[in-house]
């Protein structure tokens, strides 16, 4: 049954609990950019893929999703769980020996809704835009989705497989980066500065969308839905989606210090009253 607004928010702040209490369980992980993305994911799963349960690795005739920074994987494995594609319980496990849900995703375990293992930054678009080409093949007009960090945009591969989808036309594709202007080593300004994005990829051949409020669900599922109408004109479509790195607490916002930082106990607990819920579901 399709979720209402009030509902899809109500679980971006369940997946934030999730996410802090995996990273915290085993004092690793990656919050910041989790906790950023938790509105793109809940607005992906929640109200812009069409896909099917239970899942299958080739996904026939459905939306297909392609995370790049595969080091965000703690709101990836709460999205997917909270979605019903695995148990919810199964979160306990996250970077745990034998767990299915390691650091980074991995496929050789079978853990529903992963097609790629994902954490070596710059592959991810390579990957989803030979799958948007072999659904074209194969007669399939569903469309492929694809995340990126900002930071991983300094990798080269990322720029080769830009050129290549405008040169083939591959048009159902729908790629967005996470603009939260922060990676591991600081600002991604001060690091390596990507400049004008916007016509950068405009003039790599892509059309280009762009928000500013990556962090309101609303506006991320009026973007992704704006962008699905510019599918199938010859182009493939990109999303520059401003977020907040630590979106939803105080003391993780403004500061790159939390990429891939666990909060301690007492830092749990502050972040869970900021992250209030009236009757949590915490597995």
């Amino acid at each position: 049954m399709s979720k209402s607004i009030e509902e899809l928010k109500s679980l971006t702040t369940q997946i934030r609990r999730d996410i802090l209490r995996m990273v915290h369980a085993v004092n690793s992980g990656h919050p910041g950019g989790s906790l950023g993305c938790t509105e793109y994911f809940t607005a992906l799963y929640g109200k812009i893929m069409n896909y099917n349960l239970p899942f299958t690795m080739e996904g026939k005739n459905e939306d297909h999703f392609y995370l790049s920074n595969g080091h965000i994987s703690p709101v990836f494995y709460s999205t997917l769980a909270r979605f019903d594609f695995f148990p919810v319980a199964e979160l306990s496990t996250f970077r745990k020996l034998d767990s299915r849900l390691q650091g980074h995703p991995t496929t050789h375990e079978g853990l529903p809704g992963i097609r790629i293992a994902s954490g070596s930054l710059g592959q991810g678009l390579s990957v989803a835009l030979g799958v948007a080409q072999g659904k074209k093949l194969d007669g399939d007009d569903s469309l492929v989705f694809s995340l990126h960090g900002d930071g991983e945009l300094q990798e080269g591969q990322i720029w080769e497989a830009l050129m290549y989808a405008a040169a083939n036309k591959v048009d159902n594709i729908i790629s967005t980066i996470d603009y939260n202007g922060r990676q591991i080593d600081g600002d991604t300004d001060d690091v390596l500065s990507l400049g004008n994005l916007h016509a950068k990829l405009e003039a790599f051949g892509w059309t280009v969308l762009e928000e500013k409020n990556g962090n309101d669900l609303e506006a991320v599922i009026g973007i992704l839905e704006k962008a699905k109408t510019e599918t199938g004109k010859e182009k493939p479509v990109a999303i520059i989606l401003h977020t907040e790195m630590g979106f939803g607490i105080d003391y993780m916002m403004g500061t790159h210090a939390w990429h891939g930082k666990a909060p301690n106990d007492e830092q749990l607990d502050t972040a869970f009253k900021q992250l209030y819920l009236e009757a949590p579901a915490d597995y």
